[in-house]
């Protein structure tokens, strides 16, 4: 039986895993983007690049792809994961609290980059529906570079983070309206009526759509609530890949993109709440997929024509990169955002995407847009999500030296008492860390807070709050703070990151220290206790323990017994999430003196 294997016939497989487990860690030992390294794999071992020289040289063709049409089918389930993860992403109450900056920014980017783009290709000689292509295709910036860019410098929750976000939001949720308009303009590039082929599209895309939406809510639901109760993760991971392919699969049959439909799939799980448990399922098939997406993008890449015409690739690459850099940056000044700010979004989201090579691909195929300028236009795309690394070091040196120093207002200019007194330290002093405040003030215990906005500082200092400006995670700040001789750390942000480099540092200076923190949720707890919490609270398990204690009094259970059972669930729950090896709950300093 071994025999009768064909090693060919996994020999792609091979060369996918080969660069997914070996060639892209190895990049990123020397800070290589892995999306950079999935390209550049793809450009050497493609058939441009090694595997045209695998018919001659017969020990090439292991290790090559000689044909990208042979991954095409995996890199279009990555292009139908990673729509159907931004699906789950967006949530209506996230689109609400960002609104101004997606539908405005965003948009107005889309639009703007869009027009502009395309009137310019349109002057250069392309066809009106080429250019309208091509206009907005190179209007859309790299999602996944972008992302994973600012995520590695923790910098999503800044303020050129959050617009650039927002930016790349509204160009993700735009994909699915310019898929739809290339798949109408190529039923019409046969000839026909293009009103009648519209109306037949949206007809044909309304009826689909709405066949997934309404079996989607009927179903969905029940399934996963059945799924999940076999504890089984194998099932639930087969079902998540069931749904996001099976609706990515309707939705292709009805004449649309896969990606469409996953999309939508994605959308109606966002609001169960199954959807934290999905993201995880689907991460590590999304990232190898979209991997293989970027691996068939740099075997696009022909070395012939950057050769044959380098100035104009380069010319095209310079073009659309000042171009959507200016008007991003003329938005986003329009926006109120600072110059800083304006500047490093705009850098950020100058480089094209990869959402460019999906559209232009379905194009080329419509024959809506000639090969020609198909592969000048994606080399100039290439070009600039190669250098975006490089880009984004320089948008954040520059943004740095534009930072107008920020006035501190007087009160958060004061520093915390230096009298070296024992006294609990709390940091964040929103609503969570006042009450907590409020209670420690309640019983008698001396306490500092600790916040990063200087606002919320004065604010506080003029209600007669002991409340100091600084950062908690700094290690000279805490030591300035009396970490050294503190009782307890109570950390009381919202920020998961801002938890975690707090909660490092003030173990790193007090291994002793008493530390209880606040989680996002179990998994965040767990993660907290790893790195040497004593206790930490999450937010989803304690507000389930308060709703069960009021309805269960509501319910006319006599109030002793409904509060044994809520602290028996809350020692259940810390049980589970805290490892064996976790530190203890330390006894106060006293205590534990009297107890030695």
């Amino acid at each position: 039986m071994a025999g009768t294997v064909d090693p060919s016939v996994y020999k792609d497989a091979i060369v996918v895993l080969a660069t997914a487990g070996v060639i892209v860690p190895f990049a990123k030992r020397f800070k290589v983007n892995s999306v950079v390294a999935f390209m550049a794999c793809g450009a050497l071992l493609g058939p441009f690049g090694l595997g045209g020289l695998a018919s001659s040289v017969p020990l090439l063709s292991s290790i090559t792809v000689a044909k990208a049409e042979a991954l095409a089918g995996p890199a279009e389930l990555g292009v139908a994961f990673l729509l159907f993860v931004i699906g789950l992403e967006l949530s209506f109450e996230r689109l609400m609290t960002m609104r101004r900056l997606v539908f405005g920014l965003g948009l107005g980017q889309v639009a703007l980059s869009g027009g502009v783009i395309g009137a310019i290709a349109y002057w250069l000689g392309q066809p009106a529906a080429a250019a309208l292509i091509i206009g907005f295709g190179l209007a859309l910036s790299s999602t996944a570079m972008v992302v994973e860019l600012l995520s590695a410098k923790r910098r999503m929750t800044s303020s050129a983070g959050r617009a650039s976000f927002a930016i790349l939001l509204c160009q993700d949720i735009a994909v699915i309206p310019l898929l739809f308009l290339v798949s109408v303009l190529g039923a019409q590039a046969d000839g026909g009526s293009l009103l009648a082929g519209l109306a037949q599209a949206l007809v044909q895309a309304f009826g689909a759509i709405a066949a997934i939406v309404v079996i989607g809510r009927l179903a969905l639901r029940p399934l996963f609530r059945l799924v999940a109760s076999t504890d089984s993760s194998e099932s639930f991971m087969a079902a998540t890949l069931l749904i996001a392919l099976g609706t990515g699969l309707i939705a292709a049959a009805a004449g649309l993109s896969m990606g469409l439909g996953a999309f939508i799939a994605g959308l109606l799980l966002a609001e169960t709440e199954y959807r934290r448990a999905i993201e995880v399922t689907i991460e590590p098939f999304k990232s190898l997929l979209i991997g293989v997406f970027f691996l068939t993008v740099g075997m696009g890449v022909n070395p012939a024509d950057l050769a044959a015409h380098p100035f104009a690739i380069l010319g095209i690459a310079i073009g659309l990169f000042a171009a959507k850099s200016l008007l991003v940056f003329a938005l986003a000044r329009r926006f109120r955002l600072s110059r800083a700010t304006a500047l490093e979004t705009a850098i950020m989201i100058g480089p094209g995407g990869e959402f460019a090579f999906v559209l232009f691909g379905g194009a080329v195929s419509a024959k809506l847009l000639s090969q020609n300028a198909e592969s000048l236009v994606l080399a100039a795309v290439s070009l600039t999500m190669v250098v975006l690394p490089l880009l984004a070091r320089l948008a954040r040196a520059l943004s740095q030296r534009l930072a107008v120093p920020s006035t501190l207002p007087e009160e958060a200019k004061v520093l915390p008492p230096d009298d070296h007194s024992a006294r609990a330290i709390v940091v964040g002093c929103g609503r969570v860390g006042r009450l907590v405040g409020a209670m420690l003030d309640e019983h008698g215990k001396p306490y500092i807070a600790i916040d990063f906005d200087p606002a919320l500082v004065a604010t506080q200092r003029r209600a007669g709050r002991p409340v100091f400006y600084g950062d908690a995670a700094n290690l000279d700040f805490l030591r300035l703070s009396g970490l050294d001789e503190a009782t307890a750390l109570i950390v009381t942000i919202d920020n998961p990151r801002a938890v975690d480099a707090t909660v490092l540092a003030a173990r790193t200076l007090r291994p002793d220290l008493v530390i209880v923190a606040r989680a996002r949720d179990a998994s965040h707890a767990r993660h907290l206790y790893q790195i040497g919490v004593n206790d930490a609270v999450p937010e989803t398990i304690e507000a389930s323990l308060q709703l069960s204690e009021a309805a269960l009094v509501g319910l006319g259970v006599p109030m002793g017994l409904v509060i044994a059972s809520i602290h028996e669930r809350r020692d259940q729950f810390r049980t589970e999430l805290k490892p064996a090896d976790a530190p203890a709950q330390a006894l106060p300093r006293d205590a534990r003196s009297r107890r030695l």
